[in-house]
């Protein structure tokens, strides 16, 4: 099967950008415009939650007109939003957390997929089933940057996509952990910009999320 991902990168999600923008699309009108900003400023890989009835027709709406951006789908709770996420564009999923059934229904999907974990016992029964990438949520909630560090010791094998009270004061110390590929969050997105159609600002704050791993510091 083709790699839903650009062929100019390694085949994962966590090796596209070093921030993922977490979206939550209230207007379908709105996510055409909001990816080419993203994208413009060098965040290709968005996730846009299913957290509102216009989120599928986001995806298929950013997947149609930016096919430079990489959509996919995010807070993916049940088997047969898979499917639905599959027709409509999406590009990798991504789940606050796992069960059998789920595991099974985005593995089946041939898409790239970023299954959730908060604790050690949950990465290594993904590691017994081959699973290496995953999404750490709620970062901060579940113990943050001290967290990760200590999972890197015994779990080396695991990477992972913290998200959850990541933001620009504390993203670079996230992406400076061994076992971190990229962190996601929504600083790049505010609400008054998105509803104000400020895409210049939106653009401007994912440059400097862009930027974020060389710059070393914090990105406003």
């Amino acid at each position: 099967m083709t790699s839903p991902l650009p062929s100019s990168s390694a085949a994962s999600v966590l090796d596209l950008a070093p921030v993922v923008p977490v979206v939550v699309v209230a207007d379908a009108a709105d996510a055409v415009p909001l990816a080419r900003a993203l994208v413009a400023g060098g965040l290709p890989a968005i996730e846009v939650t299913l957290r509102t009835p216009a989120a599928l027709d986001a995806i298929r709406a950013i997947a149609d007109a930016v096919p430079e951006a990489v959509v996919g789908a995010g807070t993916v709770i049940a088997p047969e939003q898979v499917t639905r996420c599959g027709a409509a564009g999406a590009r990798f999923l991504v789940s606050p957390g796992w069960t059998e059934a789920l595991l099974t229904a985005m593995r089946a999907s041939g898409l790239p997929f970023l299954p959730g974990v908060s604790t050690a016992s949950e990465v290594v029964a993904l590691l017994e089933l081959g699973v290496r990438e995953m999404k750490f949520f709620p970062a901060q909630a579940a113990g943050g940057t001290a967290y990760l560090r200590s999972l890197s010791g015994p779990l080396p094998q695991a990477r992972f996509c913290p998200t959850g009270g990541v933001g620009p004061d504390n993203a670079a110390e996230y992406l400076a952990l061994p076992n971190v590929g990229c962190v996601g969050g929504s600083w790049m997105v505010p609400g008054d910009a998105v509803a104000a159609g400020d895409w210049q600002r939106v653009e401007r704050l994912a440059r400097a999320a862009a930027n974020l791993r060389n710059a070393g510091g914090t990105c406003r």
